[in-house]
């Protein structure tokens, strides 16, 4: 592929011109999150809550609305609104913590990633902010009465839209270079009333100068200008953002905490954090009148009729240094940094150069995504697509995280309490983190998860496939993989077990990329072959072969916590967890055989060794009773202590994961590493059961196809007709975690004396397990969809037209398995497309996102979505792995090309 966006992208990666240095790498919340808790017992959304943010100097990061900074997060460039009645401005995305929420945190804002490329080049944001005065107390109370089998209480449910009161705000993000930003902010007042709108364009330093660090104490300085905002820092150089009005007014105060608002002490700054709040909001006097500071605002007041709308030009760059300045300390200029009289030397243009970057790297973004979205796609589809790959763009963070550090304390401030080194990732101490990483949702999880990040890989891989491979590789560099081989899960337990997917996901990418990237590959296989080794000696039961990983990232999927300890003694083998292994093994052994058709003495024997492991796994899951073959079907079971087993009769997503676990070797490969060749035999003849999981079988065109596969293909079938019956796992939108079944059977065991049951929860959950915000006990949820109807695809290019199953089950329609993974494919698909009657089932029963044309085309994406209906649910802005319907539709389209 070709174009201006793609020449951006090559020049990066080659390190030729930094495009991505600059980026949407400001979280939308930073309150609330586990670097900022410096608490004894981890309370994490008490020691830092909402209250606190606009007052208290961040210690890990920083957060703002549609924001930006550099890759380091030394600069920070966001927006705050003020509609004159609110008694804070908005600066950030507001929500309920998770012990306000019937359903865990919740984010209680509307906004929109509606565009970037995968360079920045081109963005665009949207945010829809009331003209009343904003609920914030309504909400925390109305969601923290509600109990958890209600809905949660949102913001359009206050009324505080009603009548349309409220303003539009877009932001177009263009690249004139890659630290030259022009901006442009559109607002329209939606309201039957003229209203006046505050807009304070606002940049700050991340305070890193507080902490007494050797070295690093030396404080930056932003000197504010009629319509201009001038900054220097000892490291980034000199940096000026300018407004195209002349009459916008510089405020400054210091990124620093109010300690007298926050704690009744004194503090390190006369104009701290909240100085420009309290200004804008009060008339205080809480803004430094020498215009000089560590965080400043251009204050642009807009008086806009009825139906009207205002503009506001702004542009953010770097820009030399030069004798004609004033020094730090000196008087500030009247004189604005735009099209009219410069500031000295220098001068931003904001008249037609500014147009013209707006208009090129529009066109640009469309060229691209005209490049990469197929014709045959519909147009809906098409922008379904580019709003997904738009809200992963933005999900990028800077993520800074010094493990050791933060456990010891900050060197300038109090000792932590003593205990906090007994909790939280105390075992993590290696762990020094300081990277742009993809997240699973700047509000609700604006920190990585694992196996989320390996499915926000593959989604990114046709957008970016460079970004993708450094992804991939960063978790398992030193700085965060563990000595002892385990990936860290996510930031509130570390320790976690999430689910085995790097390998599949760096696969994928590998393919993505064209299959040429040996190297990316070689990287990845060796790094990963520590981690195969932690999970074979740390979470294998016994010699089994059988797996117990824990919660597995499936959260409440079970009876019982699976991540804690068992409610008898025992030992739980799981089905997720054995599946997830064997197709850990496959997926190695692939790679070592892509690898050794250049190095064959090298991976050959590699590939050998994995395919053993993936043997023995799968035929540990059948010896350990994992396969009921009475309900054709896996569960986990329960070895007690005493000897018993007890099947877990969950029909649940957990029995569906072991189709995951299937590869196929053909004959020249085999012919090609003899190796592998006599290790399948020497396995075929040690034991029936080995023999039974590598079965041979010839395809149609004759040539010699071996399939390596957990479910036998006289297993297929049976697993198949449970997951496509609509009365069990097919919803009209994918496939749901759990069987609907269990709706009129509930799942029960008694242990211990105490009941534990499973029932079919297609939306919220209503259990207390994982803090009731999560669901995998009916939702439809895109990873574990995406990885089933990957398999299927794997399975159909090895039976051809020979395998035909019934779909949907009892409906006497037989289909190949390729045809079944297209159709799984436009369910989720069109989880976010009108329907007949105009309906996207994604925005559920919501009026506005429903009726009002001016909001029914700004999509988010959800965590996962309901098991009926399709609504989305959890969080609202999950694009990391949800983004995966981007690339379905790409798939779909290339295949109807």
């Amino acid at each position: 592929m070709t174009g201006a966006e793609r020449e951006r992208l090559a020049a990066a990666d080659a390190g030729e011109q930094p495009w991505r240095a600059w980026g949407p790498y400001l979280a939308e919340r930073h309150w609330g999150t586990v670097r900022e808790d410096y608490s004894e017992h981890g309370t994490a959304w008490d020691h830092f809550p909402h209250d606190h943010a606009r007052s208290r100097a961040y210690r890990w990061g920083e957060d703002g609305l549609g924001g930006v900074c550099d890759d380091r997060q030394t600069f920070c460039f966001a927006f705050a609104f003020y509609n004159g009645v609110d008694p804070i401005l908005k600066e950030r995305i507001f929500g309920v913590a998770g012990p306000e929420g019937n359903h865990g945190e919740d984010a209680k804002e509307y906004w929109w990633y509606l565009d970037s490329t995968p360079t920045h080049s081109w963005m665009r944001w949207r945010y829809h902010y009331p003209q009343r005065e904003f609920p914030y107390t309504d909400l925390v109370e109305r969601n923290r009465a509600r109990t958890r089998d209600e809905p949660e209480y949102e913001l359009a449910d206050t009324g505080v839209f009603a009548e349309d009161r409220y303003w539009a705000i877009t932001v177009d993000y263009a690249k004139a270079s890659p630290t030259d930003l022009c901006l442009r902010v559109t607002v329209v007042n939606h309201g039957p009333d003229p209203a006046r709108l505050h807009v304070l364009p606002t940049l700050w330093f991340r305070n890193t100068w507080a902490w007494g660090l050797p070295g690093q104490d030396a404080v930056p300085e932003i000197r504010g200008y009629e319509g201009a905002l001038v900054a220097r820092h000892p490291t980034l150089g000199r940096l000026a953002l300018a407004s195209g009005d002349p009459t916008a007014q510089p405020l400054c105060c210091d990124n620093e905490s109010n300690a007298e608002r926050l704690w009744g002490l004194p503090g390190r700054s006369r104009y701290p954090k909240d100085g420009i709040n309290d200004h804008v909001v009060d008339g205080a006097p809480t803004v430094n009148p020498d215009r000089v500071g560590t965080k400043a605002a251009l204050h642009h007041v807009l008086d806009v009729e009825p139906g009207g709308s205002a503009e506001i030009r702004l542009r953010l760059a770097l820009v030399p240094d030069a004798d004609g300045d004033p020094p730090p300390g000196g008087a500030p200029s009247d004189r604005p940094l735009s099209d009219g009289p410069s500031s000295g030397p220098v001068r931003l243009d904001l008249g037609s150069g500014y147009e013209q970057v707006l208009a090129a790297r529009r066109a640009e973004a469309d060229e691209f995504f005209a490049d990469l979205i197929p014709a045959t796609a519909t147009a809906e589809q098409a922008a379904v697509a580019r709003q997904a790959i738009a809200g992963l763009m933005w999900g990028k963070q800077f993520y800074r995280y010094d493990v050791a550090r933060w456990l010891d304390g900050d060197p300038g401030g109090h000792p932590p309490p003593e205990g906090r080194r007994q909790g939280r990732n105390r075992h993590w101490t290696h762990l020094d983190a300081g990277d742009v990483i993809s997240m699973p949702d700047p509000w609700e999880y604006p920190w990585f998860a694992a196996w989320d990040l390996a499915f926000q890989c593959v989604a990114i891989a046709p957008v970016d496939p460079g970004f993708a491979k450094r992804q991939l590789l960063l978790l398992l560099g030193d700085r965060y993989l563990h000595p002892n081989g385990q990936i860290p899960a996510y930031e509130w337990a570390f320790d976690d077990v999430n689910p085995p997917v790097h390998a599949w996901a760096a696969l994928r990418v590998f393919e993505a990329d064209g299959g040429r990237d040996h190297e990316f590959l070689a990287r990845v296989l060796h790094r990963l072959a520590l981690n195969f080794t932690w999970w074979v000696n740390r979470r294998q039961i016994g010699d089994d072969h059988v797996f117990a990983g824990g919660f597995l990232g499936l959260d409440n999927v079970g009876p019982f916590d699976r991540g804690a300890p068992l409610p008898v003694a025992g030992v739980l083998a799981q089905s997720d967890g054995t599946a997830w292994m064997a197709m850990y093994g496959l997926n190695l052994m692939e790679m070592c055989v892509i690898l050794a058709r250049h190095d064959r003495h090298r991976y050959a024997d590699l590939a050998a060794m994995f395919l053993s492991h993936f043997a023995s796994i799968a035929d540990g899951a059948y010896e350990q009773g994992l396969w009921d073959g009475e309900d054709g079907f896996f569960y986990d079971v329960l070895r007690c202590a005493d000897g018993t087993r007890i099947p877990l009769r969950v029909r649940s997503v957990v029995g569906l994961l072991p189709l995951a676990a299937a590869a196929t070797l053909d004959d020249a490969t085999l012919a090609r590493l003899p190796e592998v060749a006599e290790r399948l035999r020497w396995l075929s003849r040690r034991k029936p059961g080995y023999a039974d999981v590598l079965g041979q079988r010839y395809h149609d065109e004759g040539r010699p196809q071996r399939l390596l596969s957990l479910v036998t293909p006289e297993r297929l079938v049976p697993v198949l007709s449970r997951m496509l019956d609509e009365e069990e796992f097919l919803s009209p939108y994918g496939l749901r975690s759990l069987s609907k079944r269990h709706r009129d059977e509930p799942f029960s065991v008694t242990l211990a004396g105490t009941e534990f049951t499973v029932g079919y929860e297609p939306g919220e959950s209503w259990t207390e397990l994982f803090g009731g915000n999560s669901n995998w006990r009916g939702p439809v949820w895109f990873p574990v969809n995406y990885l089933l109807i990957d398999s299927l695809r794997r399975y159909a290019r090895f039976f051809g037209d020979d395998l035909l199953v019934e779909y949907p089950t009892g409906s006497g329609r037989k289909h190949t398995l390729g045809e079944v993974a297209d159709d799984l494919s436009g369910r989720l698909v069109r989880l976010f497309c009108d329907d007949a009657d105009g309906r996207r089932p994604a925005f559920g029963d919501d009026p506005l996102l429903q009726g009002d044309p001016r909001w029914h085309d700004l999509l988010v994406f959800h965590e996962f979505f309901h098991g009926d209906t399709g609504a989305g649910l959890g969080a609202s802005h999950q694009t990391g792995w949800t983004a995966l319907v981007a690339t379905l539709i790409l798939g779909q389209a290339a295949r109807r090309g």
